[in-house]
C-alpha cells in the first residue's frame, strides 16, 4: 500500500471510534477521551485519546501513537495489516492489488469466489434446516438445548441426504474450478487419473460454519445424525472441511470473531475442545470462549491468541485424547509465556453437558476454582506414577521436567521445581535442582539422587514387622491407617502402607511391594538395635513410635502450611476474595495446631 493511501486512511479515520471498538472511552474535555489502558493493568483510567490531533497517550505506561500504532500494538499485526484493518472499519475501499502474472490474477479471483461460495453454502444449509426433511436434526438440536436464537447466532444448518442437489444449486453461480477447490464436494478418481463428477461431502449432517476473524465462513464441521450407514458400517461422528486456500485447521480458532472483544475485556480466554461445547458456553453467557478443531492446538493458533490475551483457562474433555491435548496445550502455551489454568469437571463431563445438567453457575464456580497448570501437572504426575516408591518419584519428576524446561522464566522454573518437590515428597530436591536441570537441557533425573530414610521412618518400619499383638505395632498400624497423609510424601511411603494395611508375613521382606522397597527394608532391619530386655524395649518402642508419629503429623502440617502460602498469594494476585478467605481460615487453623504441638 502506498504512503498516500495510508495518509488518506489516517485523515478519514475517527480515532475515537476506532479505539472505542476495543476499549470503553468517556469524554473528559472538549476533544479528549479517557479509559482504562489496554497495554497495562490499571484500576483508574490513565489512557487518553485526543480527537483533534489523532493520537493516544497513556500517562501510566507511556504508550503513545496514532490509530495505526494502536491497532498494531493491540492486535500484534504489521503496519500494512493495520492500515487494512482501519480502512475496513472506516468503509474505505482498499486499493486494487497489482498482479505480476495472469496466474496471480486467477488465484486471487478464485479466493474471492471461495469466500462467496462458503457464504452461499451457509445460506443453503440454513434453509435446509427449516425443511421437513430436517425434522430429526431439529429434534436433536432441541434435545441438546439449542435454541432458535443459538441456531441463528451461529448459523447452524443441515446438509440434506442428497449427493447432487447442493452441487446443482451452486453450479448456477460458480464455475467447476471453484466447486472443486471449495472442499464442499468430493469426487472419485477415474481410471485415467482424472476426477469424476462432484458430489456433496456433507450429507445427513448438522452443519456448523467455521468463520475467520472477520466473521466470514471459510469451512464447516458437520455432525452425523446416524452412527452407521445403510450397510451397517460406522459413520464418523464429525466430518470437517479439508484444507483449502481459505482454511487451515491449525490457523483458526472457532468463535474468535465473536469472542475477541470479550476476551480483551475479561483479560483471559476459555479454551474448549469442540464446537458444541463452545456454543453452549457462549450462549450461557461466558462470551470469551474459543474452540480448537478437535484436540489440535498449534503454535499458529497460540500466536493468534496472543494478540488478544496472555491468560488462558483450558477445559478439554477428561478422556485420554483430551488429557493428552491438555498437556500439549500447557507445553505450547507456557513456552510462549502464557498464564495457564486447567479445569477438570466433576463426573468426567464436557462443558456442554455439565452446563445442561448442573447449570452455568456451577460451571462458573468450576472456572473460578481452576488449577494453576503446575498444580494440574503435579497431580497428573502423582496419578500416573505413585510417588510412594523411589522409581515412582523419579518417573514423576521426569514427567514434569520437560514442562519445567519450557518455562521461559528462571524464577518460574525455580518455583515450579520447589512446589513439585514438596508435593511429591522428594526431599533431595533443593530449590534450584530441577530448574537447573531444565536450564541445562538435562533429559531426566536419575534414581540415585534419592536420600535415605530418616530415623522416624526407621522406627516405624521396625515396629511394623513385629508380632500383631505388640502394643507398639498396634499403635503404629492404628495411626498410619487413619492418617495416610502423614507418610504420603516419604521415601518409605509404599513400604509403610503395605506393612500397615496387612498382617505381618512370616518373612517381613515378602511385604515389600517392589525390589527397591525390599532392599530398603532389609537395610533398616539389619541396622535395628538389639534390645537389652523385652519389657524395657516394649515400653521404649511405644514411646519412640508415639514420637515418630507426632513428628510425621507436624511435618504434614508444615507441608500444607507451605502449600497454603503459595495458594493464598495466588488468590490475592487474582483478587479471588472468596478463595482467599477460605485458604486463610485453613492456614490459621494449621498455625494454631502447630503452636499447640
Amino acid at each position: 500500500m502506498s504512503d498516500n493511501f495510508a495518509q488518506t486512511v489516517k485523515q478519514q479515520a475517527d480515532i475515537v471510534r476506532i479505539i472505542g471498538d476495543y476499549i470503553k472511552l468517556r469524554k473528559s474535555g472538549a476533544q479528549n477521551y479517557t479509559g482504562l489502558c489496554p497495554f497495562h493493568k490499571e484500576k483508574t483510567g490513565s489512557f487518553s485519546v485526543n480527537a483533534t490531533h489523532n493520537y493516544f497517550y497513556c500517562f501510566g505506561c507511556h504508550e503513545k501513537g496514532d490509530v495505526f500504532t494502536f491497532v498494531m500494538k493491540l492486535e500484534n499485526i504489521s503496519f500494512p495489516e493495520a492500515i487494512r484493518v482501519v480502512a475496513t472499519k472506516c468503509g474505505i475501499p482498499l486499493p486494487k492489488r497489482e498482479f505480476n502474472s495472469p496466474d496471480e490474477v486467477r488465484e486471487a479471483g478464485i479466493r474471492r469466489q471461495l469466500t462467496d461460495i462458503h457464504e452461499a453454502a451457509t445460506q443453503y444449509f440454513e434453509a435446509a434446516l427449516k425443511a421437513p426433511e430436517a425434522a430429526r436434526a431439529r429434534e436433536y438440536l432441541t434435545g441438546r438445548g439449542v435454541t432458535a436464537e443459538t441456531i441463528a447466532k451461529f448459523r447452524i444448518g443441515y446438509a440434506p441426504d442428497d449427493f447432487n442437489h447442493m452441487r446443482e444449486q451452486l453450479a448456477k453461480h460458480f464455475p467447476d474450478e471453484v466447486l472443486r477447490a471449495s472442499g464442499l464436494f468430493s469426487a472419485k478418481e477415474q481410471n485415467d487419473g482424472s476426477q469424476g463428477q462432484l458430489y456433496a461431502r456433507f450429507r445427513k449432517r448438522i452443519t456448523f460454519p467455521i468463520a475467520n476473524e472477520q466473521g466470514k465462513t471459510i469451512a464447516f464441521t458437520a455432525r452425523a445424525l446416524d452412527a452407521e450407514d445403510e450397510k451397517g458400517r460406522p459413520i464418523a461422528k464429525y466430518l470437517n472441511s479439508p484444507e483449502t486456500a481459505l482454511y487451515s485447521k491449525g490457523q483458526v480458532l472457532f468463535n474468535l470473531d465473536k469472542a475477541k472483544a470479550d476476551i480483551r475485556a475479561l483479560g483471559f480466554a476459555l479454551l474448549v475442545e469442540g464446537q458444541m461445547d463452545c456454543i453452549s458456553v457462549y450462549m450461557a453467557g461466558i462470551k470469551g470462549v474459543l474452540a480448537t478443531s478437535g484436540t489440535a492446538f498449534t503454535e499458529m493458533q497460540i500466536r493468534l491468541l496472543s494478540r488478544f490475551t496472555k491468560r488462558v483457562i483450558v477445559n478439554f474433555d477428561p478422556d485420554t485424547a483430551g488429557t493428552a491435548a491438555t498437556e500439549k496445550s500447557i507445553a505450547l502455551l507456557t513456552e510462549e509465556d502464557f498464564e495457564v489454568k486447567i479445569v477438570t469437571l466433576e463426573g468426567g463431563l464436557d462443558p456442554d453437558r455439565f452446563i445442561r445438567e448442573q447449570g452455568v453457575q456451577q460451571y462458573m464456580a468450576a472456572l473460578r476454582d481452576a488449577k494453576r497448570h503446575s498444580d494440574y501437572l503435579i497431580d497428573r504426575a502423582r496419578e500416573q506414577f505413585p510417588t510412594r516408591t523411589p522409581e515412582g518419584k523419579v518417573k514423576a519428576m521426569n514427567f514434569l521436567l520437560p514442562h519445567i524446561r519450557r518455562m521461559p522464566s528462571v524464577r518460574q522454573r525455580e518455583e515450579f521445581a520447589v512446589d513439585a518437590a514438596q508435593k511429591l515428597g522428594i526431599s533431595f530436591v533443593h530449590s534450584k535442582e530441577l530448574s537447573d536441570a531444565a536450564s541445562k537441557k538435562v533429559e531426566s533425573v536419575s534414581a540415585h539422587r534419592l536420600e535415605p530414610i530418616d530415623r522416624n521412618e526407621e522406627i516405624l518400619l521396625r515396629v511394623l514387622v513385629l508380632p500383631e499383638n505388640d502394643p507398639a505395632r498396634i499403635l503404629a498400624v492404628e495411626q498410619l491407617t487413619q492418617h495416610p497423609e502423614w507418610y504420603d510424601s516419604l521415601s518409605s511411603a509404599a513400604l509403610l502402607e503395605s506393612l500397615a494395611n496387612a498382617p505381618a508375613p512370616p518373612n517381613p521382606l515378602d511385604a515389600a511391594p517392589d525390589e527397591p522397597s525390599r532392599i530398603l527394608l532389609a537395610r533398616t532391619l539389619q541396622n535395628a538395635e538389639n534390645p537389652d530386655s523385652a519389657s524395657t524395649n516394649a515400653q521404649s518402642m511405644t514411646e519412640l513410635v508415639e514420637n515418630a508419629l507426632e513428628t510425621l503429623k507436624c511435618r504434614q502440617l508444615e507441608r500444607r502450611q507451605r502449600e497454603l502460602r503459595t495458594l493464598i498469594a495466588e488468590a490475592d494476585r487474582h483478587g479471588d476474595h472468596e478463595m482467599l478467605t477460605k485458604l486463610t481460615a485453613e492456614k490459621l487453623q494449621i498455625d494454631r495446631k502447630l503452636r499447640e504441638q
